[in-house]
């Protein structure tokens, strides 16, 4: 294991600390569970009550602990323990490991381009004119099609799939199974589908006729920003003229799928399963919680909260509050979910008093 000094550590996370600043420190731990060269993760009184139980010498604490009443021999104080806690796994994560250069086993087209330092895997198949930017990272069993680009220091996970022009800002990270760049769902029929007769109507679909679906391919591409995290298994379809795109710095979980043409604005977070169907268009800071659904056309505003799945069939504001099937602000929700639950004390109110007037009627 790499050790590392407390008061490296410290730097790092740009916090003080006290103590030994040479300690040295191999790995994070709870403190219950900690060694001699772990960093005891005490960050609450909450937490720091499992120290005894440890044999840690130094603890990440939040400010103003007694850190020297634990026994220890250097803590580092932090005002933020989980945004600490993004610096600290990043010092201890050393990363997959992908020896520098192109493995022999790696197929590349001779057009690619790849930037210096990049290090490509066993058994990546790598695409005409495609292009690598400097220090990329390119993981076993990955395709990168033709014409894409692939940014600066981005790393892409094993398997996954990048299609045709697909663009990739620097610094992503892509885990492994994405598929970026599938053709969108996108068919039509000669005549108006049910689908498009339901929705004129609102419910009466007319005479049940036979019907074929033609399919609409896909000419545009993906175009993905700077600093964006795509999880395990997600699917991203190109769009049918336009790019399907998704705004710098937005993370998406695993599983979770975006539509042809879909928009997504910059630092937006959307959950495990949530699903975005296609022209959808979904602001900056959005959170969407997970198995969150939004349906085909409709605008998602900036700063808008979606509770677990929430399905949101309709255009949201900015800085709505959402919850439920169909969305509704999240009071509204809450309000009639207590409704609902007093829904039977109600029916046996009604069922008695029904009771009592017909008792009534009949001594009349």
């Amino acid at each position: 294991m790499t050790e590392h000094s407390i008061a490296a550590i410290a730097a790092s996370l740009g916090a003080g600390f006290a103590g030994n600043p040479d300690l040295p420190i191999t790995h994070a731990s709870e403190p219950q569970s900690a060694g001699q060269t772990a960093l005891a993760l005490a960050m609450s009184e909450k937490y720091a009550v499992g120290l005894p139980q440890g044999r840690a010498k130094a603890a990440l604490m939040w400010e103003g602990a007694d850190w020297q009443s634990y026994g220890l021999e250097a803590a580092i104080f932090v005002e933020r323990p989980r945004l600490a806690m993004a610096g600290l796994s990043k010092v201890f994560d050393p990363g997959p490991e992908v020896a520098q250069g192109i493995h022999p086993m790696a197929v590349i087209d001779p057009s690619a381009e790849i930037g210096e330092g990049a290090a490509i895997a066993p058994f990546v198949v790598i695409g005409r004119g495609a292009k690598l930017g400097p220090n990329a990272k390119i993981l076993p069993h990955t395709s990168i099609a033709e014409g894409a680009l692939i940014g600066a220091d981005t790393l892409i996970g094993a398997g996954a799939r990048i299609g045709a022009r697909v663009v990739i800002g620097d610094r992503a990270i892509i885990h492994a199974g994405a598929v970026i760049g599938c053709d969108g769902f996108s068919f039509v029929t000669p005549e108006k589908s049910a689908v498009e007769q339901v929705r004129e109507t609102l419910g009466d679909r007319g005479d049940v006729q036979n019907q074929s679906w033609t399919r609409i391919h896909s000419l545009g591409s993906v175009v993905i920003g700077d600093d964006v995290e795509i999880g395990a298994n997600c699917a991203i379809d190109r769009g049918t003229i336009i790019n399907t795109s998704i705004g710098r710095g937005t993370k998406l979980d695993n599983l979770v799928h975006i539509g042809h043409n879909v928009q997504v604005g910059e630092d937006t977070l959307l959950c495990g399963q949530v699903g975005i169907a296609g022209s959808a268009k979904i602001g900056n800071r959005v959170v969407l919680g997970g198995q969150c659904g939004v349906s085909d056309n409709i605008t998602v505003g900036d700063d808008v909260v979606g509770g677990g799945a929430t399905k949101i069939f309709t255009n949201a504001p900015k800085g709505r509050v959402l919850m439920g099937s169909p969305a509704m602000k999240m009071e509204s929700q809450v309000a009639s979910y207590k409704a609902l639950r007093r829904l039977p004390r109600l029916v046996a109110r009604v069922e008695a008093l029904e009771k009592m007037v017909s008792k009534l009627k009949q001594t009349d």
